[in-house]
């Protein structure tokens, strides 16, 4: 049977429809849930699905941020990790999840979205940011680095923490590892679909050699 494929050249995309062709491919996708503040100590939170770790030593994580689709400004988020170069990713559980869906409406840059959502806020150790106390998961980080891709709608950015803190839900944490289970942790996939928390896993030994 002869493979038949169809050849895409990104370049000759509308940006809507590259995103789509990214989210569609690149899934299930970790939800970094961002808390940051602003210069005058209101808090913000967004969700992001493009997330993921870099390295163990230094520990950093990166998430991006696209511009906004309509004018291709910054998104809160990013204008204020640029401003105190402090965030916290809160990973996102399966009994937060409404929640964390309503704070990716773009609210008015003074509404606290972490109280206007029914969420808790949190006392960092390390950071000024508030963490989500519902969250099971938090990572306290300094802005590592940051790196920009243009500047118009479907352009974005990729922000490199360096976590310095972490904090772990009491029961969750055991013998140097997460216990995933309790964690129950959502991913997103494409367009209004996200994962349920271990819908159907499978074990399989990484190979450390060839045979």
């Amino acid at each position: 049977m002869v493979k038949k494929e169809l050849e895409i050249t990104p370049a000759t995309l509308e940006w809507q429809d590259a995103y789509k062709l990214l989210v569609g491919s690149i899934l299930p996708r970790p939800i970094a849930f961002v808390s940051t503040m602003d210069r005058k100590g209101t808090a913000n939170a967004a969700p992001f699905s493009f997330f993921t770790a870099i390295c163990a030593d230094p520990m950093l994580i990166c998430f991006s941020p696209m511009r906004r689709g309509t004018d291709g400004a910054k998104k809160d988020t990013l204008v204020n990790i640029e401003n105190t170069r402090q965030f916290v990713i809160n990973i996102v559980s399966e009994g937060m999840a409404s929640k964390m869906n309503d704070c990716a409406i773009e609210f008015p840059t003074d509404v606290d979205e972490i109280e206007e959502v029914g969420l808790t806020k949190e006392r960092s150790i390390k950071v000024s940011v508030p963490r989500i106390k519902e969250s099971l998961v938090h990572l306290e980080c300094e802005l590592y680095q940051v790196l920009h891709f243009g500047d118009k709608p479907g352009a974005g950015s990729l922000v490199i923490g360096k976590v310095i803190h972490v904090h772990v839900n009491d029961g969750l944490y055991s013998h140097g590892r997460i216990d995933t289970a309790q964690l129950a942790p959502i991913g997103r996939m494409a367009g209004n679909i996200f994962t349920d928390p271990l819908a159907k896993t499978f074990e399989m030994l990484r190979k450390t050699e060839k045979r």
